[in-house]
C-alpha cells in the first residue's frame, strides 16, 4: 500500500559518476547576487513583518516582479494583504493536574490561539489520547469512543513507529508524516472538541531539546487572523516534559514507557487518567497586517492552470538590540529564495510561456509560523483544484558546485518522476532526508498547500561537494548552523561562491518547465495522507483538477 524508498534509490543511482553539468537555464546571476545583497542589506532591516523594512521589502519586490515581467497575481495588484493578530501570554499560573503542581516554562509551556483577555482552563478532565491521531486511510483513530468536549487531551509527539530504523510501516517508521507534527495534533483536538491539549516532549521524537520548546512558546506568538477570534481552536495548546509527563502517569497509577507503547498499537484506546487539569494566564493582543506579493505570467495555453514558485521574503529584523550588530539580515534565509523568485521568473519571460501560468508568491510571516503561506492557501488567489503543484525555495545555500540535491517529501507523490528526469539532465543524484524523523517537509511554506492537497516540490542543496565532497558540504553547513543560521551572522558575502545556486535554479527552472506543459496532473501516492484531500479537491467542481 505505501511506497518504499526505491524511487529514492533509483535516483541516487542515476549518473552516480557524472560530474554535474553547467547550468544552461537562462538565469542572470548578477541579477540574482544583486537582489540577495540588496535585500539582506541593513537598509531592509532585517524584514520583519509589520516594520519599515518588511514594507520597503514589499515595495522593493513589487518593482522586482513588474520589471521581470511578471503581471500582478491578485485582481491587478502584486499584494495579497494578510492580516495577522500577535499575543502574548504572561502571569501564569501553575499548571495544576489532580494533586500536582507544574511551574510553568521549567515543566510546562501554554499559549491561546483564541483573541481572548483571559485563559482559564478549570477542572478539565485529562484523558490520554496516545498520538492522537485520525487516519480514515490508515485505519487508526486515537479518538474513537471517547467525547472530548472540555476535556484536556494528553498527547505523545511523532507518530506510532517513529522509533522503527526504516521509512516503512503504517507511519512511514522512521520518516514522519503529517500526524506526527505537533501542527496536526492541536488541529485534530480542536476538531474533536478539547478543551485543551498538551503534548508530551522527548529529544528525539521531537527533534530538538526541551530549551527549544521553552523559548518557542513563550513572549509574543503570531497567527492568521481569519476572524472568529480563534474561537474553533482549543482554548489553550501546550507542551509538558517528559519528566511532568511521567508525574502524572504515576500519579495515575500508570507508567509512561507502557502507555507509550500501548499508543503505538492499532488497537489502542484513549483512556482517563482520573486527574482534573486547571490553570489560567493572561493574553494580550496586537493586530497588525502585512502582505504577500504575488506575479504571474500567463501560460499560452491553459493559463486557468498554474504552477506556483513559493518563497518567503521575512526574516527576525532587529535580533539584537544593543549590539554592536543588531540586525538579522537573513541573506541566505531567505534572501535567496526571494531573489530567485524574479531571477527565476525573469529567465520564463526570456524563454517564452509555457502552456499553464506560472506563479511566484513571495509569503509573509515564516518565520512566525509560516503565517502569509497558510493565508494565501486558505484564500488562494488561483484556485488550488487549478493548481498543478509547485516549488519551494528556503534557504538555497551557496557552498559551491554539488553533486547531489537533498530531496525532503520524496516517494509521496508522482513529482518524483520530474526530479529524476531534471536531475538525470543536470547530471545530478538525489540524496534522501538524513533526518527524516524531523519532519522537516512539513515545516516550510509549500506545506500550507500541501496538507490542502497541493503536491509541491522541496528539494534543498545537496551536501556533496564537487570541490571536498560530503565532508565539505556537511562542514560548510555545520559552520552555517552554528554561526549565521537566525544570528546577526547571516549576512551577504561578496566571496562566496554561486555555482551551487544557480544549479539548483536551473533545476527549479526545468522542474517548472516541465510542471508548466506538461498535460499531467501528478497526485499523490495511493495511501499517502494527502491523497484523499487531493482526489476531493481535484473532485469538487467539474474545472477540478
Amino acid at each position: 500500500m505505501f511506497r518504499t524508498l526505491a524511487p529514492i534509490a533509483a535516483l541516487t543511482l542515476t549518473a552516480c559518476a557524472t560530474v554535474p553539468a553547467a547550468t544552461d537555464a537562462p538565469v542572470s546571476q548578477p541579477y540574482l547576487e544583486e537582489m540577495v545583497r540588496t535585500l539582506s542589506s541593513d537598509a531592509f532591516e532585517g524584514r520583519m513583518p509589520g516594520t519599515p523594512g518588511g514594507e520597503r521589502t514589499v515595495a522593493y519586490l513589487e518593482e522586482q516582479f513588474r520589471a521581470a515581467g511578471l503581471r500582478p497575481g491578485n485582481n491587478g495588484s502584486y499584494r495579497q494583504q494578510v492580516p495577522l493578530v500577535e499575543i502574548t501570554g504572561s502571569d501564569f499560573a501553575p499548571l495544576t493536574i489532580g494533586d500536582q503542581q507544574f511551574q510553568y516554562g521549567e515543566d510546562w509551556v501554554g499559549v491561546s490561539y483564541r483573541q481572548v483577555p483571559q485563559t482559564t482552563i478549570e477542572d478539565s478532565e485529562l484523558v490520554f489520547v496516545g498520538y492522537g491521531i485520525n487516519a480514515p486511510e490508515r485505519g487508526w483513530n486515537d479518538y474513537e469512543g471517547v467525547d472530548m468536549r472540555g476535556k484536556t487531551a494528553l498527547i505523545l509527539v511523532n507518530d506510532p513507529d517513529f522509533a522503527e530504523e526504516a521509512a516503512e510501516g503504517l507511519f512511514n517508521g522512521r520518516a514522519m508524516t503529517y500526524y506526527g507534527r505537533w501542527t496536526y495534533k492541536y488541529e485534530e483536538a480542536a476538531r474533536q472538541g478539547a478543551a485543551a491539549a498538551l503534548i508530551v516532549h522527548e529529544d528525539f521524537a521531537a527533534s530538538y531539546g526541551w530549551n527549544v520548546v521553552e523559548t518557542s512558546w513563550s513572549g509574543a506568538q503570531a497567527y492568521t487572523d481569519t476572524g472568529g477570534d480563534g474561537t474553533d481552536q482549543t482554548m489553550m495548546n501546550g507542551w509538558v516534559s517528559n519528566e511532568t509527563a511521567q508525574g502524572i502517569m504515576d500519579a495515575a497509577g500508570m507508567e509512561l514507557d507502557a502507555m507509550v507503547a500501548a499508543a503505538s498499537r492499532p488497537d489502542f484506546r484513549a483512556v482517563s487518567l482520573g486527574q482534573d487539569v486547571s490553570t489560567s494566564f493572561t493574553n494580550a493582543t496586537r493586530r497588525y497586517t502585512s502582505n504577500n506579493v504575488i506575479g504571474v505570467l500567463p501560460g499560452a495555453e491553459r493559463p486557468d492552470e498554474y504552477v506556483l514558485h513559493t518563497a518567503h521574503w521575512d526574516h527576525l529584523g532587529i535580533c539584537a538590540p544593543g549590539e554592536a550588530d543588531e540586525i538579522c539580515n537573513g541573506a541566505i534565509d531567505n534572501a535567496t529564495g526571494t531573489a530567485a523568485l524574479a531571477a527565476l521568473a525573469q529567465a520564463h519571460a526570456r524563454t517564452g510561456a509555457t502552456d499553464r501560468s506560472l506563479v511566484f508568491l513571495a509569503v509573509t510571516a515564516e518565520e512566525s509560523g509560516l503565517l502569509g503561506a497558510e493565508y494565501y492557501a486558505s484564500d488562494p488567489v488561483f484556485p488550488l483544484d487549478r493548481t498543478v503543484g509547485g516549488i519551494n525555495m528556503d534557504g538555497i545555500a551557496v557552498r559551491g558546485a554539488s553533486r547531489d540535491v537533498n530531496v525532503r517529501g520524496g516517494e509521496k507523490s508522482d513529482l518524483d518522476s520530474y526530479l529524476a528526469d531534471a536531475l538525470a539532465a543536470q547530471g545530478r543524484v538525489a540524496t534522501p532526508d538524513p533526518a527524516p524523523q524531523a519532519g522537516y517537509y512539513y515545516r516550510s511554506d509549500h506545506f500550507a498547500l500541501v496538507k490542502r492537497g497541493v503536491p509541491m516540490f522541496y528539494v534543498k542543496s545537496g551536501l556533496d561537494l564537487v570541490d571536498g565532497g560530503t565532508a565539505a558540504g556537511e562542514a560548510a553547513e555545520d559552520a552555517y548552523r552554528a554561526d549565521a543560521y537566525h544570528a546577526p551572522g547571516d549576512e551577504y558575502d561578496p566571496n562566496w561562491n554561486w555555482d551551487g545556486i544557480m544549479q539548483d535554479l536551473d533545476l527549479y527552472f526545468r522542474l517548472a518547465r516541465a510542471l508548466g506543459n506538461t498535460p499531467d496532473w501528478p497526485n499523490w501516492y495511493e495511501g499517502d495522507e494527502f491523497r484523499a484531500i487531493r482526489d476531493a479537491s481535484c473532485a469538487s467542481s467539474p474545472a477540478g483538477c
